[in-house]
């Protein structure tokens, strides 16, 4: 959230989850990610991924360009996020965690 991470948004086999940190949470003066996602400590949980974060991904003929060059598929919504939305129009992008090792 302008360029300060704000959360993590994942995927696991019980559906989808964004979570804020705490640090961002205690930081001067926080903002939502969207008013959908009021900031709380509390975890968000989905069956299917946040609206807010779907309507980030691209659609019609951006969406067919990014299918083919990145050779995603159109129905994997977690993936396109990762990969089309890391300088989005507005205060917030998506960036994949990189694991330690």
């Amino acid at each position: 959230m302008h360029s300060r991470l704000a959360g993590h948004i994942w995927q696991d086999e019980e559906g989808y989850h964004f979570a804020y940190l705490p640090a961002y949470l205690q930081s001067e003066a926080p903002e939502p990610v969207s008013l959908t996602l009021p900031l709380t400590v509390k975890e968000y949980q989905s069956a299917t991924i946040f609206p807010f974060f779907d309507g980030l991904v691209p659609e019609g003929w951006l969406l067919d360009i990014a299918v083919q060059a990145l050779r995603v598929n159109p129905r994997n919504r977690m993936e396109l996020l990762l990969v089309c939305c890391k300088d989005c129009i507005g205060a917030v992008s998506i960036r994949p965690v990189k694991e330690e090792k």
